[in-house]
């Protein structure tokens, strides 16, 4: 493993949870057209439950499974570390096989007596296989991360999207005329259907790499005798802190939840009022921070097994390598996301949401630096996963979530606030999650951040990047409408920063060669400075 090795990964795994995410909003468009606002209902009340089950198997267990395997691997032990696979398909499969029956055999219990919505008992049925065999795509998942190779776990997300997509639309279309109900089972049937396409995917791959599996195993230089129960002990103390500590949005998301509606009507606003706030900031303005933080996703999982590994071998500089390229890595990303959302926060709602008020923009606006934030607390949890403390940000995330708490109660309250202090309330609890996070990682890791190259030049891109998305947008506005001057501003606003990071020497030779095509990409940079 080369130092930094992770950007390829990284790289990989972000085009493809982009990729996954596109087509996961582009399948409701139609679907939704198909079987309706009804089929919808049918269709979306099953979710809730399937996504809590689905976490507990694919959330922590992938990157618990790749920071074993990578521990493994760092000391030559591939015996060992093909060990830790077979274990892990044994615990996943069994948690699996007890979601499968919680959902199938529980379903008319769950949507008579939980969901109260009795007409989405066959969509329930239809969507339980899948819990048996996600566990098992995620055990692959894990095991080819913890080996540095991202490709299968990319490629499987997106055949597994694609499938969803697919076959879910054409069922639905299929099963309308038997009725809305069935119509809406098949589309949550695709949803099974892509698991099992990204499964086949990934088994075949491994049956593919088997023979080298094989050599390796046989070249073991050492090997560490585990029992089941030592293997599973450490897979669960890794997992679950791992799937606690990855719910940050959801958790803020759902404090939001509980809390937004109820503390906005306390201050005289009716239940439609309230409901219509809350709408325009979950629904609406929030969606748009998911693809910057899919991106920043799969950097924190790619960065995992790789600091793992040098942590393992003691490779104090390889691992203050991998730390501070990560770190500014997600900087990079989240910068200009949060500042590109923060100009066009209200064009980008004006284009999006034509028939809603300016507001949203504000909304937006708000939550556009949470992004930044967001990166960053990832990258951060990333390393102390890597180095083996995991439950550290589970404790500073539980703080943030008091602060989280405690701060929306207060600032909805404000008038010139009402909702808008929920992001407020977001926003500061990042920053103390973040300040918690790097004073941890500072205290035990010998890391040094220099702020010329980790803060100055990354912050005078990306605001070089703002002022000619500002410019661009506001001049193309003159000829032509919103939408197409936000999507020239954009275009503008990305090679603008690409150039800036080159001018300002942000980005190093070496961390272009990571990138895929690096060779390729740096010969064009050179060309340019």
């Amino acid at each position: 493993m080369t130092k930094n090795s992770f950007l390829k990964g990284a790289f990989i795994l972000g085009m493809a949870g982009v990729i996954a995410n596109i087509l996961g909003a582009i399948f409701r468009i139609p679907l939704g057209r198909i079987i309706g606002s009804e089929g919808m209902g049918y269709y979306q009340a099953v979710f809730p439950i399937y996504i809590m089950l689905l976490n507990i198997s694919a959330a922590g267990f992938p990157t618990a499974i790749s920071q074993l395997v990578s521990q493994r691997i760092a000391l030559k032990d591939y015996k060992g570390a093909h060990n830790i696979f077979k274990t892990s398909f044994l615990v996943l499969f069994s948690v699996g096989f007890i979601s499968f029956l919680i959902l199938f055999v529980g379903a008319d219990y769950i949507v008579n007596n939980i969901l109260k919505s009795p007409k989405a008992y066959y969509s329930m049925k239809a969507t339980a296989p899948a819990l048996l065999l996600v566990p098992i795509m995620s055990t692959f998942r894990g095991y080819f991360q913890g080996r540095q190779d991202m490709t299968p776990t990319a490629v499987s997300q997106i055949m597994e999207q694609l499938g969803r997509v697919a076959i879910g639309i054409c069922l639905a279309f299929i099963l309308l005329p038997k009725g809305t109900e069935l119509a809406a089972a098949g589309a949550s049937f695709g949803a099974t259907t892509g698991v099992i396409l990204g499964t086949l995917y990934i088994v075949f791959v491994y049956i593919k790499k088997k023979s080298t599996i094989k050599e390796e195993i046989s070249s073991s230089q050492v090997y560490k005798q585990e029992t089941k129960s030592q293997i599973v002990k450490k897979l669960l103390s890794i997992a679950i802190p791992i799937t606690i500590g990855s719910t940050i949005l959801p958790i803020m998301n759902l404090i939001d939840s509980t809390m937004v509606i109820g503390r906005l009507q306390s201050v005289g606003y009716s239940y439609d009022e309230a409901n219509v706030l809350f709408g325009q900031l979950t629904g609406m303005a929030a969606s748009l921070i998911n693809f910057p933080y899919t991106i920043t996703t799969a950097l924190s999982m790619s960065m995992v097994p790789s600091i793992s590994y040098f942590y393992t071998i003691k490779d104090n500089e390889g691992l203050s390598n991998n730390i501070k390229t990560g770190v500014r890595v997600a900087l990079l990303i989240g910068l200009p996301a949060s500042f590109g959302l923060a100009v066009l926060s209200t064009p980008f709602m004006q284009m999006l949401y034509p028939n809603e008020p300016s507001s949203v923009g504000q909304m937006l606006l708000y939550l556009s630096m949470c992004v930044v934030l967001l990166g960053l607390i990832q990258a951060f949890t990333a390393v102390l996963q890597g180095i083996e403390k995991t439950h550290i940000p589970v404790i500073n995330l539980s703080i943030g979530a008091i602060f989280k708490v405690a701060l929306t109660y207060i600032l909805i309250a404000i008038p010139s606030l009402n909702v808008k202090g929920a992001p407020v309330a977001s926003l500061i609890s990042y920053i103390v999650i973040l300040i918690l996070n790097y004073r941890y990682i500072k205290k035990h890791v010998n890391v040094e951040f220099e702020p010329v190259y980790f803060i100055v030049k990354p912050l005078m891109s990306a605001a070089i990047m703002a002022v000619l998305v500002s410019i661009s947008y506001n001049i193309v506005l003159i000829f032509a409408g919103n939408t197409v001057a936000c999507l020239v501003s954009v275009v503008v606003g990305g090679v603008g920063y690409g150039l800036a990071l080159i001018k300002t020497n942000s980005i190093s030779k070496e961390e272009i060669l990571m990138m895929p095509k690096g060779e390729k990409l740096y010969k064009i940079v050179s060309k340019i400075s």
